[in-house]
């Protein structure tokens, strides 16, 4: 029997009947330790969203049984020290494309159209066109990190006419018939677009990866959009670019974050910013029980764990 840990009430309903050889039962880790009746049962335990740390991760330590830690969220990087060893931590790639993607494109069109400055006026009383604001169509945009999110962002853009090209590790031509350019050859790239949207996870290898040098090349007028991790970008670097007025961002993430009181990227021009709300999806929505119930399958045939990104090797 093949017993699933969701964290709420909510969850387990909308997950339903796993089949007659799988159970799901409800246990949120980040509020208490397992029911000792079911601790060495739990083979799959989802997780909540904002759930995270070493007193979590013991807890799931504790479960002898568990084979995998589904994870609400795309971005792992936050569990990786914690994941007890021989146990598989899988993401929720796919569940939060469409969301991303959906608020990747209104960011893009409330930034090129100039809609805060419409919305400014009309708070005001005050009516003042703006024909000068650029179209998103026929525009050029670059999108780093070039994965599942990355081609939902891409379809919506050409959508809207726009010319994508893609970012990755390596150069390749994306499923979805996408040029994507090796990271390495961003220099020479950023130059020819007038949109980079950052969806790319933090690393070591991403840390501040978006500095000085990065922005300086971009072309003047140019729309930074980050909807992917806050310490991806240089937060200093990007403050200068927009106070010279020479670039624009929109950024759903922030470093730091969330972004304190009087921070100047509130104020900063021709920068919008939203409180980190692009992708996180609910836990009923189908899309992530969907996820789950391929793991329990993957789980009742032996196989590999849906979207693993890494068995654990160290104490929790």
């Amino acid at each position: 029997m093949i017993t699933v840990s969701v964290p709420d009430q909510a969850v387990a309903d909308a997950l339903g009947d796993p089949g007659p050889d799988a159970r799901v039962i409800v246990w949120n880790p980040a509020e208490t330790d397992p029911p000792e009746d079911e601790r060495d049962r739990i083979a799959i335990a989802c997780l909540a969203h904002a759930t995270g740390g070493r007193r979590v991760y013991g807890r799931l330590a504790t479960c002898a049984k568990l084979e995998v830690i589904q994870l609400p969220s795309a971005g792992f990087e936050h569990a990786v020290p914690f994941v007890p060893p021989g146990v598989a931590l899988a993401n929720a790639r796919g569940v939060h494309d469409t969301r991303v993607a959906e608020m990747t494109l209104l960011l893009a069109l409330a930034s090129q159209r100039r809609l805060p400055a419409f919305l400014d006026a009309q708070r005001r009383g005050v009516w003042e066109p703006d024909f000068q604001a650029p179209s998103l169509a026929d525009s050029r945009a670059l999108v780093v990190g070039y994965g599942s999110i990355g081609e939902a962002i891409g379809a919506r853009l050409r959508a809207s006419e726009v010319e994508v090209e893609g970012v990755a590790r390596t150069a390749r031509i994306a499923p979805d018939g996408t040029r994507v350019h090796a990271v390495g050859d961003l220099p020479a790239v950023l130059p020819h677009h007038d949109i980079v949207i950052i969806v790319t996870p933090h690393s070591e290898e991403t840390d501040r990866m978006v500095d000085a040098a990065f922005l300086a090349a971009m072309p003047d007028g140019a729309l930074l959009i980050n909807v992917g991790r806050g310490k991806v970008v240089d937060s200093d670097a990007l403050l200068a670019e927009l106070r010279s007025g020479r670039l624009r961002a929109a950024l759903d993430v922030t470093d730091p974050e969330p972004l304190p009181d009087g921070h100047p990227l509130w104020s900063a021009p021709g920068c919008i910013v939203v409180p980190h709300v692009a992708g996180v999806e609910h836990l009923t929505n189908r899309r992530y029980t969907d996820v789950v119930r391929r793991q329990i399958a993957a789980c009742r045939s032996g196989d590999e764990p849906v979207n693993l990104v890494l068995m654990g090797a160290f104490p929790a």
